[in-house]
């Protein structure tokens, strides 16, 4: 399985293989013909409350993917595509958090380990 997370600000590169953009919300500045992804899957991202909870402080990293983990349940469906398409080929996760270790990529990525292990 090959799964990867790339900022949405770093250029595209042909070995990123299929992007999927991973946030609900758009990053700022950018066109699709600067993005380059292939899908946006919006609904995967953390709800409103668990992304603002980690940007603002009030969620360490702990608590924040604990939480997100258990939203992420309710795509199982989704994310088992994905992991499926990341055993055939490169899968890249864009997101457009300026920390690259600690955002929901990370465990969306951590995530789809374990369901291509399954």
């Amino acid at each position: 399985m090959s799964v990867a997370v790339k900022r949405a600000y770093d250029p595209p590169a042909a070995g990123d293989g299929y992007r999927v953009l991973v946030d609900r919300l758009w990053p700022r500045g950018l066109s699709r013909e600067q993005l380059q992804i292939d899908e946006w899957l919006r609904e995967t991202a953390p709800s409103e409350e668990l992304r603002r909870g980690l940007h603002g402080g009030e969620l360490g990293w702990g608590e924040f993917r604990r939480a997100y983990l258990a939203e992420l349940k309710a795509h199982r469906d989704a994310l088992r595509r994905l992991a499926a398409a990341a055993r055939q080929d490169r899968l890249t996760l864009v997101f457009g958090a300026r920390d690259a270790a600690h955002n929901n990529a990370v465990v969306l990525m951590q995530y789809l380990k374990m369901l291509g292990a399954d």
